[in-house]
C-alpha cells in the first residue's frame, strides 16, 4: 500500500488485504496507491486520454510464474472517492472496499463495457461486499 496523499481516514493495509482476498480467484501480487487530484488526473490523462481525476484506475499486468500469479496495480483517488461517498451518503470504507473490489475484477478481466458485462460485473461486486458486510453499492441505481 502507498499512500502519495496525506488523508485520514483511509483504510489500512490489512483491510486493503482483506477486500482484495475476497474479490481474487488466484494469488496476485497488487500495489494499491491512494493519490491526490493532480496525480490521479495526470495518470487518467495518460493513459485512459480523459483529463480530470476517476475514482479508480487499474493496470494490470497479467499472471505469470508457477503458480501463476497474477499482477497490477490499483491507483485509488482519495479526494474523489471522499467526494462520491460524501454525495452518494456511504461511509468512506464502503465506497473504498467496494472500488477497490470493482478494481481487482477489473485486473482479473471482468469489464463494464457492454449492458450484460456490467451487469454481471455489479453482481459479483454486490456478492462480494455483502460476504464482507457492505451493502450493495448498486442499490437505488435505476
Amino acid at each position: 500500500m502507498q499512500k502519495a496523499v496525506n488523508s485520514p481516514g483511509l483504510p489500512s493495509a490489512a483491510a486493503l488485504r482483506r477486500w482484495l482476498a475476497a474479490a481474487l480467484t488466484q494469488r496476485a501480487a497488487i500495489t494499491v496507491r491512494f493519490v491526490g487530484n493532480a496525480e490521479g488526473r495526470e495518470l487518467n490523462r495518460a493513459f485512459r486520454e480523459r483529463d480530470y481525476a476517476t475514482n479508480v484506475l487499474s493496470f494490470g499486468y497479467g499472471a505469470s510464474g508457477r503458480p501463476r500469479v497474477l499482477a497490477g496495480d490499483l491507483v485509488l483517488c482519495a479526494p474523489v472517492l471522499r467526494r462520491e461517498a460524501r454525495a452518494q451518503g456511504k461511509a468512506l470504507a464502503a465506497h473504498v472496499a467496494h472500488l477497490t473490489v470493482h478494481g481487482a475484477l477489473h485486473l482479473q478481466g471482468y469489464d463494464h463495457q457492454t449492458p450484460r458485462a456490467a451487469a454481471r460485473m455489479e453482481a459479483l461486486e454486490a456478492k462480494i461486499l455483502a460476504r464482507l458486510g457492505f451493502p450493495d453499492p448498486y442499490a437505488g441505481d435505476a
